[in-house]
């Protein structure tokens, strides 16, 4: 995370090289209006001898205010300009580490909490460089330079006597800071809760409204919202704590500065003017003073989101392109061959997979029946590396899947999944998945295969209609054929359908299966399902219980053992005949 930020910044070097300078020399403008005020006062004793002078340095401060708005316009658009790309650079940064990320890591965060990773935390230090960079510049150069002009311009006694309160307000604010840092850190952590909270139940939001649940819905969210805003005012407290502390300070240092400027106006040690000017100068001060609270708080808080991104940063990550390439499709045939194989998640004692054994040849079907957690899915999500698998475990055409790189792999596989996802774009983007390679032709041929194409026809912008979120808009049947479209137009010699037929009609069914196995001829395809319609054609069936193979063999064989996928068959058949019956 460290190399990444400093990279960030360096790519913005010279930016914010020009906006440091500019940011100076608007500092040492800055000095200028007060002591042309103060020479001005000096110049009012006679005001008919010294009129031309008194013009002229009139003259001199519009000049010069005009100066300075020039210079702060400039500024301020290379301070803005610095800050946003930062702010974009370090979300493209980590959207591209979360994409890399292993599912075994990423799916250990929540939703929510990711949300707050992009938002909050990125936001957080975003703030942070710029309040190093453009607060910080301005406090240090307002110190020096402005300090310097009040010794040398008027009494560097004086000056010294002065600004000393500062030194002791300083010294306050640093105690004050641990107690805005305490108060932020539960301030993050209820903002997460929440942010959590908020992306669970707007995600549930159906099921709550069929349940009639809102009620306890908005209690739990009241309450959580209620830690947010309590630890909110807590930060404010100590933050407004800070504030009084420095208003109280300048107010001390004004004090002195009449009570010992006024002694050295009546000695004759500086002019009127002077003391005019000087109090000018000090007025510079109470902006980059106040500055100092908020910015060691917006540096404590951007620590603390360093830190969580940091975390994310560190998480193991897989060895993959985020833009696979093109030319590698098709190098797979599809001999898979998975040699006992056993797996349990980390962290877990129990096995989803005991002992697996399985020969698949290019070219065959292979169906999987079992039980629900029986580990079908787990055991897809290992033939794509999803999760980490042991060697010698899974070899395809030849070579251990370790071996494989994982653009390769995944490139040359198919897998219409069974959660169904849809972005919230165009039915083109969801069935082509955003790539660009793909045909008009061959997108509506997908369509027609998947038995969709007549929906889309239908619908108000055809295949350019937007989907609302997850596809919120479109039926479960719909959503699954949209998915399954992705099949038929993915060029790849492995296709994997999980559970993706479970929403279709029997008409539906048949026919769309009729489509696979046109599509699948001369390919490896498995086809994972509860549903024995959907398998019984397959070359191979093989029937999982608690991660164990109890049974495989063709359709016709397991009904002879009259074992489990005997039960599951007689239990598919008297439904199907009690649902005609009724």
């Amino acid at each position: 995370m460290k190399d990444k930020l400093i990279k960030i910044i360096k790519r913005r070097k010279w930016t914010i090289l020009l906006q440091v300078v500019l940011l100076l020399i608007n500092v040492y403008l800055l000095t200028y209006p007060a002591k042309i005020v103060g020479n001005i006062i000096d110049l009012l004793y006679d005001i008919e001898k010294n009129n031309g002078q008194i013009l002229l340095n009139t003259y001199y401060l519009i000049g010069f205010c005009l100066l300075l708005l020039i210079v702060r316009m400039c500024w301020k658009y290379y301070d803005s300009y610095n800050q946003r790309h930062v702010e974009k650079d370090l979300k493209d940064t980590l959207f591209k580490r979360v994409m890399k990320i292993k599912l075994s890591k990423l799916q250990n965060i929540k939703n929510g909490e990711l949300m707050a990773y992009f938002v909050k935390d990125v936001n957080e230090i975003r703030r942070a460089v710029y309040t190093c960079i453009s607060h910080g510049t301005r406090i240090v150069g307002t110190l020096v330079i402005t300090a310097i002009v009040m010794a040398k311009n008027v009494d560097i006694r004086l000056t010294l006597v002065t600004l000393c309160p500062i030194i002791i307000t300083a010294f306050i604010i640093i105690k004050l800071k641990n107690y805005v840092e305490i108060c932020f850190r539960k301030s993050q952590q209820y903002f997460t809760e929440l942010s959590e909270y908020v992306q669970e139940s707007t995600d549930s939001i159906r099921t709550t409204k069929a349940y009639s649940c809102e009620g306890e819905q908005l209690k739990k969210f009241i309450r959580k919202n209620r830690k947010v805003k309590t630890s909110n005012i807590s930060t404010e407290i100590y933050s407004s704590l800070i504030k009084t502390s420095i208003n109280i300070c300048f107010g001390i240092c004004y004090g002195i500065s009449i009570l010992y400027g006024s002694k050295l106006v009546l000695n004759g040690e500086i002019s009127i003017g002077d003391f005019v000017a000087f109090n000018g100068y000090i007025g510079l001060f109470v902006g980059p003073v106040s500055w100092i609270p908020p910015m060691i708080s917006k540096i404590k808080r951007a620590q603390i989101s360093y830190k969580r991104l940091d975390e994310v940063f560190e998480l193991e990550r897989e060895k993959i392109n985020i833009k696979p390439r093109d030319d590698i499709q098709n190098t797979l045939k599809g001999n898979i061959k998975i040699n006992n194989l056993t797996y349990n998640y980390p962290g877990f004692m129990d096995r989803v997979l005991n002992n697996i054994n399985i020969d698949i040849k290019q070219g065959e079907t292979l169906g999987i029946i079992g039980t629900l957690g029986s580990g079908k899915s787990t055991l897809m999500n290992l033939l794509l590396r999803l999760y980490q698998v042991e060697r010698g475990k899974i070899v395809i055409d030849g070579r251990d899947i370790n071996d494989i790189p994982i653009e390769e792999l995944r490139n040359n596989i198919c897998y219409i999944t069974q959660d169904n996802f849809l972005f919230s774009t165009t039915l083109r983007e969801n069935i082509r998945l955003f790539k660009d390679n793909f045909r008009d032709d061959d997108i509506k041929e997908s369509t027609r295969n998947a038995m969709i194409y007549d929906d889309i026809k239908n619908m108000p912008n055809g295949i350019e209609t937007v989907i609302g979120e997850r596809g919120v808009d479109l039926s479960g049947g719909q959503k699954q054929r949209i998915v399954i479209s992705r099949a038929f137009l993915k060029a790849s010699n492995i296709i994997i359908f999980d559970d993706t037929f479970s929403a279709l009609d029997n008409k539906t069914e048949e026919k769309v299966l009729e489509n696979v196995r046109h599509l699948t001829q001369g390919k490896t395809c498995i086809i994972i399902s509860n549903r024995i319609s959907d398998i019984k054609n397959s070359d191979k069936i093989i029937v999982l219980e608690k991660g164990n193979i109890k049974e495989q063999g063709t359709h016709k064989e397991l009904l002879e053992t009259k074992g489990l996928y005997y039960e599951f068959f007689m239990q598919q058949s008297s439904k199907t005949e009690e649902s005609l019956l009724a």
